[in-house]
């Protein structure tokens, strides 16, 4: 029962609050409807009637001719989407693991660490004793078929013996130079080369160490171009092609911009990022970037220009964002779709041309079709002040009110 009273009270004290409010408050029958609770209209009238001060016209908040004084600034314009920065890391455009083709022990080493080698440079020796003796016993083996072929020849010209013994001696020379061919490779492998141009990084290897195929004995960096990977979002797939310039900052080189352009755009966007990987193009003919380093990649496109307002000037409603604008002295209501949040502006989707007056303070006092008194830095002249150029007018009277004297008008 206790909680019934409590209930009651509770209910009887919300009624007569909003009551007063309604009574009292001149914006709280419009705020009402907007909310789209109904108000007697003999409320409102009363409410009107009671808080004039001035007539029918006169309202809390408003000035004394019955104009809402607010603030304004003049909305701009402001371009979207023109520049996007992201970070990348750069690679050589080509990169190569320089391993050998055979196991052995390294012989001896022809370069140093950081050296430039172009391609077929030797870079290493292994020990080829035994490869350079198996050369010379296929050598040998191919002495010794050539003669026995000479002799065959000469012998089948006698017909002292068959074509098919002819033929075998044919087939056992073929059979010795195919291993000439044969020693002569795996000796040729004992050899380590460089498959490309480029600088060679630290050496991992000393003479004397036993190597597999599986041995890293350096890396060979091509950096005549340096290769810059990073990822761009889905709204801007359509603005990047190849061959869209781009500029990289190093963190190495602070100050430094390399300009490049994009060289690669991967096929499918990665559907958990919605991003698409890009890969740009940096000449590197000074030999000052290195493969490794973090680049802050800087891109521009023509952007799209859309108004700009203050943020001040932002309102919402149950119907979403508004701002008012002043016209004519009046204010008027603007909905607007807001497209890009700045530090100092806000781009907006509106009908809303550069240098119309926004109202950024006040807006509580201000109705649609209301008249507004524009106060503050953004106020216009009074006709005074215009009239005179900025200078004092003289009235004939005095700082009292009072008409001066011949002696002081002359």
């Amino acid at each position: 029962m206790k909680f019934w009273k409590q209930l009651l009270a509770s209910i009887v004290v919300l009624a007569i609050a909003l009551f007063l409010w309604i009574k009292f408050d001149p914006n709280a029958a419009s705020t009402l409807a907007d909310l789209g609770v109904p108000v007697p209209a003999s409320m409102t009238a009363a409410n009107e009637g009671g808080n004039g001060g001035g007539g029918a016209g006169g309202r809390r908040g408003f000035g004394g001719r019955g104009q809402a004084k607010a603030m304004v600034e003049a909305a701009d314009t402001g371009v979207i989407n023109d520049r996007f920065s992201a970070i990348g890391t750069g690679a050589a455009i080509r990169t190569v693991s320089v391993q050998p083709q055979v196991s052995g022990q390294i012989d001896t080493i022809e370069v140093t660490s950081g050296a430039t080698v172009e391609a077929g440079d030797v870079i290493a020796h292994l020990d080829a004793r035994e490869e350079t003796i198996a050369l010379d016993q296929a050598r040998l083996a191919v002495k010794t078929a050539e003669d026995r072929v000479e002799r065959t020849e000469n012998l089948l010209k006698q017909r002292t013996i068959s074509s098919v013994e002819a033929d075998t001696a044919r087939t056992e020379l073929e059979s010795a130079q195919l291993a000439v061919r044969q020693a002569e490779l795996n000796l040729e492998r004992r050899t380590i080369r460089a498959p490309i141009s480029g600088t060679i990084g630290i050496l991992n290897v000393n003479p004397g160490d036993f190597v597999t195929n599986q041995t890293v004995v350096s890396i060979i960096d091509d950096r005549e171009h340096i290769l810059l990977e990073f990822y761009i979002p889905e709204r801007l797939v359509g603005a990047v092609s190849i061959g869209t310039p781009v500029e990289a900052v190093s963190i190495a080189r602070p100050g430094e911009a390399f300009k490049g352009e994009v060289s690669a755009l991967d096929n499918r966007l990665d559907q958990e990022s919605r991003t698409l990987r890009v890969r740009a193009d940096i000449p590197n003919a000074d030999d000052r970037l290195r493969a490794g380093m973090s680049f802050q990649i800087r891109m521009s496109f023509p952007g799209e220009t859309y108004p700009s307002v203050d943020p001040l000037t932002i309102q919402w409603d149950s119907n979403g964002s508004y701002v008012w604008r002043v016209t004519d002295g009046k204010a008027e209501r603007v909905d607007v779709a807001i497209i890009q949040r700045n530090a100092e502006s806000v781009l907006v989707d509106a009908g809303i041309e550069p240098g119309d007056l926004i109202i950024t303070e006040g807006v509580q006092n201000v109705r649609a079709g209301g008249e507004v008194d524009i106060v503050g830095p953004n106020a216009p002249q009074s006709d005074e002040n215009a009239d005179s150029g900025g200078k004092t007018v003289d009235n004939g009277r005095t700082a009292t009110g009072a008409p001066k004297s011949p002696a002081e008008a002359g």
